[in-house]
């Protein structure tokens, strides 16, 4: 690889993309401490990075000759739209393998784009095993998610755009799953300005490359728990893992709870809808993953293809890591009066009451007790904590759950 090949992909993918520039944030400079830049690839045509290097994946195979009748790819949501996409822009049939379980918008966004969708199996190995077979029986060309050359290409375009609008950039956070992307964006800026610190982000639950950067060769994890389903990738690649360990500078990971803030963060303070896997590289910056204080800072948001139906779940994680909201457990009398008087109480100290449940059948209950559960929306943390202290000299013993 040099640098010659991303600026080729730059060149194919000029007038295919959106060229989205790269945006200052002061609330999250103030946060962090840096001169915070973002990124917003979620913005970006079907809605995530991936459509850079699926593009530049088929377009390679025509310029070299080698356009195929049909192209495949295995996915359960961003590859499969980019792929759908870039075969659909040059005229190429392509068949997209989704699991079973994949959610109905994910389904008929790719069939909007022109792909046929077979739905099969219970997770992504056995949709890549049945596309591959797919690829065999109707020698239709498989265009690998990430552990390939011209699709590592495509994604590390992005750091021709970065170096462009931030000049003298001095860290970039980027997300990682299978790798492509981080391996990109890694070897394009560092081969222009070795001086860039790239670090690799990961979820705390899915931890493969990770791994591999600490082992320096390929980890496969056993196990992979985490919301942002776009990076939850148990075997990154041997390509992607190689270039990470030979250009990447520094490798991280961060909680689904820190994931969820920083999306309600981006929808609060940016007014942006960034899915778990592209707000991990923000979740990173904020937490202090790496120094960064008094440095030029860009936080790549890689996608915002993210379920509606979950984002009340997410939303609500992030109110409660943000200490919006407190889960709120007492022990009170079970007579009328006690819940007004509870009640009274929070309000007078500035809380708002969204959701109680009592619990009469716990054995540690005298006949006239029950436990009030009550979720309370407060301001932050410290109000929380007024909250709590009010309640107590009301003769409420009180305590946040954690």
């Amino acid at each position: 690889m040099d640098i010659r090949e991303f600026e080729q992909a730059a060149a194919r993918l000029k007038n295919v993309i959106h060229y989205i520039p790269v945006s200052s944030s002061r609330t999250f400079s103030e946060m962090s401490g840096s001169e915070l830049y973002l990124k917003y690839e979620n913005q970006q045509k079907t809605g995530s990075f991936k459509v850079r290097g699926a593009y530049n994946k088929v377009a390679s195979l025509v310029e070299r000759g080698e356009k195929p009748a049909a192209v495949v790819a295995s996915s359960a949501g961003n590859h499969a739209q980019g792929v759908a996409y870039g075969a659909a822009s040059l005229g190429i049939k392509a068949a997209i393998v989704m699991p079973e379980s994949t959610p109905i918008a994910k389904v008929k966004a790719t069939q909007g784009y022109g792909a046929e969708v077979i739905l099969y199996g219970s997770c992504y190995d056995d949709a890549y095993q049945k596309a591959i077979e797919y690829a065999n029986e109707t020698n239709a060309v498989f265009i690998h998610p990430f552990n390939d050359i011209d699709v590592i290409c495509g994604q590390g375009t992005l750091g021709l755009e970065i170096l462009r609008d931030v000049p003298g950039v001095d860290v970039i956070f980027v997300p990682a799953g299978g790798g492509g992307l981080l391996a990109g964006i890694a070897a394009c800026v560092k081969m222009i300005n070795p001086r860039v610190r790239i670090i690799g982000v990961q979820a705390d639950g899915a931890d493969a490359i990770v791994r591999s950067f600490e082992r320096k060769e390929l980890v496969t994890v056993p196990d992979i728990h985490t919301i942002a389903d776009g990076i939850a990738v148990k075997s990154p690649g041997d390509l992607t893992v190689g270039l990470i360990n030979k250009y990447v500078d520094k490798m991280v990971s961060v909680s689904d709870e820190d994931t969820a803030e920083a999306i309600l963060l981006l929808m609060e303070r940016a007014k942006q809808v960034v899915e778990p896997a592209g707000a991990v590289s923000l979740a990173a910056a904020l937490g202090g993953k790496a120094d960064i204080r008094g440095k030029k800072t860009v936080c790549l948001l890689s996608g915002g293809n993210i379920d509606v139906s979950f984002i009340h779940r997410i939303v609500e994680t992030g109110l409660i890591k943000h200490g919006r909201h407190v889960k709120i457990n007492t022990i009170m009398l079970d007579k009328p009066g006690s819940l007004e008087k509870f009640a009274h109480i929070v309000a007078a100290s500035g809380g708002n009451i969204i959701k109680t449940t009592h619990d009469r059948q716990s054995s540690t209950l005298r006949l006239d007790e029950a436990i009030l559960q009550v979720t309370c929306e407060v301001s932050d943390h410290d109000h929380g904590k007024r909250v709590i202290k009010a309640l107590k000299e009301g003769g409420f013993d009180s305590f946040i759950e954690d």
